[in-house]
């Protein structure tokens, strides 16, 4: 870049659904969206879907918007019977999901990503270990997410003033589609609009 090349900033917003016990993380769906548009969705199919069943929360509020074969339903024994529709397109291996998100996550070169997530601390680790250790971390992307909880507090916003997402909570890209909004809220954000 020349002297009066100026870098320019790639805004991505992100958000994983995921199993986690305390020891382990593992991925069951991420999506992502750019600010050119562009939005990426996909489904791990390789997740320990055994375990999925047998944990309530999971089956409630992300499985049903998974691309399924069947409805969910309760399983003899416990937990729920369901199938992921692995004829989705959006249904693949994580080491292809990986690599599709290192390329998904670019920017021109001599610019840089921003990543941007809502109580991210778990959606950060999810993501960098796609690549395994942190040495395959790939050298494009930035090492941190930005928080979008973390910015509500140093504004000082009211949480009861954030847009409410209409629907799809804890599906991955709607969740990064409502991620956007409230980070473009937030930009625009005045605390004198919210004064009586």
């Amino acid at each position: 870049p020349g002297p009066f090349t100026l870098e320019v900033t790639v805004r991505y917003w992100y958000d994983t659904e995921f199993l986690e016990d305390g020891r382990l993380i593992d991925l069951i769906s991420i999506g992502i969206v750019c600010e050119d548009g562009r939005e990426y969705y996909a489904v791990a199919a390789d997740a320990p879907w055994s375990r999925v069943a047998y944990h309530p929360w999971l089956c409630e509020h992300v499985v049903p918007f998974l691309p399924l074969e069947t409805h969910p339903r309760p399983a003899v024994g416990g937990g729920m019977h369901f199938i992921v529709d692995r004829r989705s397109e959006a249904v693949k291996p994580e080491r292809q999901i990986a690599g599709e998100v290192a390329q998904f996550l670019s920017a021109p070169e001599g610019d840089s990503v921003e990543l941007w997530a809502y109580f991210g601390a778990y959606d950060h680790v999810v993501l960098n270990q796609l690549w395994g250790p942190m040495i395959q971390h790939p050298e494009h992307l930035p090492m941190y997410s930005n928080d979008l909880m973390q910015e509500v507090r140093r504004l000082g916003v009211d949480t009861a003033h954030l847009p409410r997402q209409a629907a799809g909570k804890h599906h991955a890209l709607a969740d990064a589609r409502h991620n956007r909004v409230m980070w473009e809220w937030l930009r625009d954000y005045r605390p004198e609009d919210w004064t009586d």
